[in-house]
């Protein structure tokens, strides 16, 4: 009985001393109408530490602001003082990468709704107890700007030092701390020039491709104002200067502090400035990088599992023209190459809309949507019975007969395009964060760029027909290819339904399976007057069918070994604190080239093995269906289409992007340099 007792005094008290351990690592919060503010530490006691993690932590009402160190044309940072402090030698104050905001047309740089801003303190006599007294004036700004002043006080007792509950919060806010340059992310050139009229200009160039930039540029004493940034190139911006307490000319040869944000990475340089030539010459420049950089995403495509199901019908555009006609040859595959571009156009405004409608706009986005996956599962299906030769009719509105003519031609380059939208590529994700990153000429311009891109090998075709011309007459041995091509456009159609499974469960999955096969037997044995209506019937009804049935939503699935664990973002920061270096997979059942990276790299071999080890944590991040969170994650990087990874470590924590078609090696070395 009075076992039971003491227990149950235990059990009682036990919250009075947790919650004791909490309040002694938190001041009281000093708050307004506006905003409230307080001290935070991320131990419990001061231990034998030299320097102790504090924070001050701002919680904002909504609309409201608050300030960085340079906060722009108006605002002042926040101002410390810390009189009547005990055993207290130094205060260091560090500022998280900012954000830049507008308050009446006034450029400002600072924070909304929330900020820690990490404190460095070195006790006067360590190992004692320490007493933080902090006088702060901070401004808040919404439509108008109120000046908040605040008294804050802290206590941290001697005796042995323990992580408090604010030490989580206090790592996350020095893991946004703005790092050092390196090879990859850096600024390897700024310089002044004139523009029009009085306008002068600040051109920076960084070493990597830029994805979401933005540049806070600071002189010593404050005697330059710089205002946001303007790309002009994969790799670089420019700021205008906005005044001057002397002639703008004078920056050259001085040394500015640039604090470098794209997406979620931000580095802090100083950089000496140089004089610039003339900039018009340089955007030209820049703009004509950034297209070629589209090009070349879109050739490339063609090489790309995503695009593979496409060879059947490229391959029988090419042998079907055989010993045949030159000028017939030119045509087709001009006509292919016109579907490829008017597809992309068709891509560029669709995005153009969502943007201008507020909803976020990632590549290969319509392979999300079951209406879009059924509707290309019985195309495949259709392509395929045509190759096999059980249907020749002709396509509505004298179209031709399917595969065949200029608007056969021209409907496979539509269906090349749709096929190689899922998956992005090298060059391909540089080129679309650049034209959904910007307005509408920039998106057309950049897509339609793409969009040549994939034209190419058609083009080439139709520039020198002889490679078509040349090849055998079409003769038996084309029934054989065309058995074959149109079994791997049945593998196509099988691997949508694959993709139905993981979107609308077994049951949306089994149904379209079974219309695919209803489909194939009505275009097999159907009389010819009857096919067509019977094949439009089947082929709508598969599409609106996985509509219809209820959707099971699973959620995000780690695989059966356990290796990898569902992705979440909230606690990436927590794992890179304690340590541990993460890899990061945003893959989806859809992206073929995802799943080559898994067999290729991530599967097997020495990447495999640390990930089974323990000792790199995975995370799958499955964008098969629409996830905002995913996709925000995506933005942070600038990045808008997978595969993606990223690694992230002690030396890391804001993440190392790897490339879209990953190698061992690549992959080896991030986790090697986001280590410890």
């Amino acid at each position: 009985m009075l076992y039971r007792l003491v227990a149950a005094c235990f059990l009682l008290i036990l919250p009075i001393l947790g919650s004791h351990s909490a309040i002694a690592a938190a001041s009281d919060w000093a708050a307004s109408a506006e905003a409230r503010a307080r001290l935070i530490s991320a131990s419990d006691a001061t231990g034998d530490q030299a320097k102790l993690r504090f924070g001050l932590e701002i919680a904002l009402q909504p609309g409201w602001k608050t300030y960085w160190r340079t906060p722009g044309e108006g605002g002042f940072p926040p101002r410390l003082e810390w009189a009547g402090s005990s055993n207290l030698a130094k205060a260091e104050l560090f500022y998280p990468a900012p954000k830049r905001f507008q308050i009446l047309g006034i450029d400002s740089v600072g924070y909304t709704e929330h900020v820690i801003y990490p404190l460095t303190i070195t006790p006067a006599r360590p190992g004692e107890a320490m007493t933080a007294n902090l006088t702060l004036d901070y401004l808040t700004c919404s439509e108008i700007c109120i000046p908040q002043h605040a008294k804050l006080s802290l206590t941290i007792p001697a005796g042995p030092a323990a992580p408090s509950a604010e030490a989580f919060a206090i790592d996350q806010a020095r893991g946004q701390l703005p790092g050092p340059a390196i090879p990859g992310f850096q600024v390897v050139a700024a310089a002044v020039a004139a523009g029009d009229g009085d306008r002068w200009w600040l051109e920076v160039e960084t070493d990597a491709p830029l994805q979401q930039p933005d540049l806070f540029a600071e002189t010593e004493g404050g005697a330059f104002a710089f205002g946001a940034p303007q790309v002009l190139g994969p790799t670089k911006l420019r700021l205008p200067v906005l005044y001057a307490q002397t002639q703008p000319s004078a920056l050259v040869g001085e040394t500015l502090t640039l604090t470098f944000t794209d997406g979620a990475r931000a580095l802090e340089q100083r950089v000496p400035v140089a004089a610039a030539a003339h900039q018009s010459g340089a955007s030209a420049a820049g703009w004509l990088l950034i297209l070629l950089t589209a090009l070349a995403g879109g050739l490339i495509l063609n090489l790309m599992p995503c695009v593979l199901p496409v060879l059947s019908i490229k391959l029988m555009g090419l042998v079907h023209h055989g010993g045949g006609d030159r000028g017939k040859a030119r045509a087709s595959f001009l006509a292919t190459a016109a579907g490829i571009v008017v597809s992309f156009a068709g891509l560029a405004g669709g995005a153009i809309a969502l943007k201008l409608g507020g909803t976020a706009v990632g590549w290969g986005m319509q392979f999300q949507e079951p209406l879009f996956i059924a509707f290309m599962t019985l195309i495949c299906v259709l392509f395929a019975a045509n190759l096999w030769g059980w249907f020749e009719l002709p396509m509505p509105a004298a179209f031709g007969r399917l595969g065949e003519g200029q608007a056969g031609s021209f409907a496979t380059g539509v269906f090349a395009t749709l096929l190689a939208t899922p998956c992005s590529a090298p060059f391909v994700g540089t080129a679309i964060a650049f034209a959904l990153g910007h307005g509408w000429i920039e998106t057309l311009a950049i897509f339609l760029a793409m969009g040549l891109g994939l034209a190419l090998p058609y083009l080439a075709v139709a520039l020198f027909p002889a490679i078509a011309t040349s090849l055998p007459k079409p003769g038996r041995w084309m029934l054989t290819l065309r058995v074959v091509l149109g079994f791997a456009l049945a593998a196509t159609a099988a691997w949508l339904v694959s993709i139905i499974l993981a979107l609308s469960g077994v049951i949306a999955a089994v149904a379209l399976a079974a219309l695919c096969g209803v489909l194939l037997l009505w275009l097999w044995q159907a009389g010819a007057n009857w096919r067509l209506p019977g094949a439009v019937a089947l082929i709508v009804a598969g599409i609106v069918l996985p509509a219809l049935l209820p959707n099971p939503n699973p959620a995000s699935r780690a695989d059966t070994a356990g290796i990898w664990q569902p992705f979440d973002q909230s606690k990436l920061a927590g794992y890179v604190a304690e340590g541990k270096t993460v890899l990061v997979d945003v893959t989806a059942d859809w992206c073929i080239t995802c799943q080559a990276n898994k067999a290729a790299v991530l599967n097997r071999g020495a990447v495999a093995e640390k990930l089974a080890s323990g000792q790199v944590l995975a995370l799958k991040a499955d964008w098969t269906r629409p996830n905002p969170e995913i996709q925000a994650y995506l933005a942070s990087f600038g990045r808008y289409g997978i595969p993606f990874n990223a690694v992230y470590g002690p030396k890391a924590a804001a993440g190392i992007a790897l490339p879209e078609i990953l190698t061992e090696g690549v992959v080896l070395s991030a986790i090697a340099a986001a280590g410890r």
